[in-house]
């Protein structure tokens, strides 16, 4: 249907999940490999995959229950980056820089949705 690479909310979304991964990977106890680590690392990664796939469909009805699977992951990883900060696995820094952007991210998500649903 379109190509997602060229989508800013995908572009983000992207780079929010290097970010996670990097700050997982250098500051979580690994002792939450299994456990927080990869319960983040999976919500971030679904908000771009989630847009790449909806991308792929052929619909604009398919692309926006994607989009709306995307913004959920984004929820998630709002409160996973909540959880890391008040178990001192973030800093209060890196939690604000990254609600920011997840808090950004969802609101691109649903502003395409909107527009999308008014075109169906």
């Amino acid at each position: 249907m379109q190509d997602y690479h060229r989508l800013a909310m995908w572009q983000r979304s992207h780079q929010l999940t290097l970010d996670i991964y990097k700050i997982t990977q250098a500051q979580f106890p690994k002792e939450e490999l299994f456990g927080q680590t990869n319960q983040i690392r999976r919500a971030a990664a679904s908000i771009p995959t989630n847009i790449a796939e909806g991308c792929g469909r052929n619909s604009r009805a398919e692309l926006a229950q994607f989009l709306n699977i995307a913004a959920g992951s984004a929820s998630e990883v709002e409160y996973e980056i909540l959880l890391a900060k008040d178990t001192g696995y973030i800093t209060i820094e890196q939690y604000n820089c990254l609600a920011k952007e997840v808090s950004e991210i969802r609101s691109m998500i649903k502003k395409y949705m909107s527009h999308l649903r008014e075109k169906i």
